[in-house]
């Protein structure tokens, strides 16, 4: 397993997050019950992020790109749970650098209304 990428902390962070609150559920559509393994839980977070070592590249990048489309249509557990339909930009990093924050990649972009007056 190579250095996680920020889409996948993030993915892992809310699996975890979804296990402690014991809204983390098994099988396909969580047919399978919830979770009670802390093991079970981060095998799936694992297998959410696409950071498997016991799967293919190919299929680590498919897993992560289905995961980010359940995250921006709102279908986690989490989301449904806060009554959140969607999340914005599916880019966006909530600690920009326009936020204060010090892991956005870019400086955010001047307005040009900014830069005339």
């Amino acid at each position: 397993m190579a250095k996680e990428s920020m889409a996948q902390r993030k993915t892992t962070g809310r699996v975890m997050h979804e296990f402690a609150h014991g809204e983390l559920k098994s099988g396909p559509a969580g047919k399978g019950g919830k979770v009670k393994s802390r093991k079970q839980a981060i095998a799936i977070a694992l297998h959410e992020a696409g950071d498997s070592k016991y799967e293919s590249k190919a299929k680590n990048r498919k897993d992560l790109a289905k995961t980010k489309r359940k995250e921006a249509a709102g279908r986690t557990a989490q989301q449904e749970k806060e009554g959140k339909s969607h999340v914005g930009a599916r880019g966006k990093r909530e600690s920009s650098r326009a936020m204060g924050g010090e892991n956005a990649k870019k400086a955010a972009r001047r307005s040009a209304h900014r830069r005339a007056a």
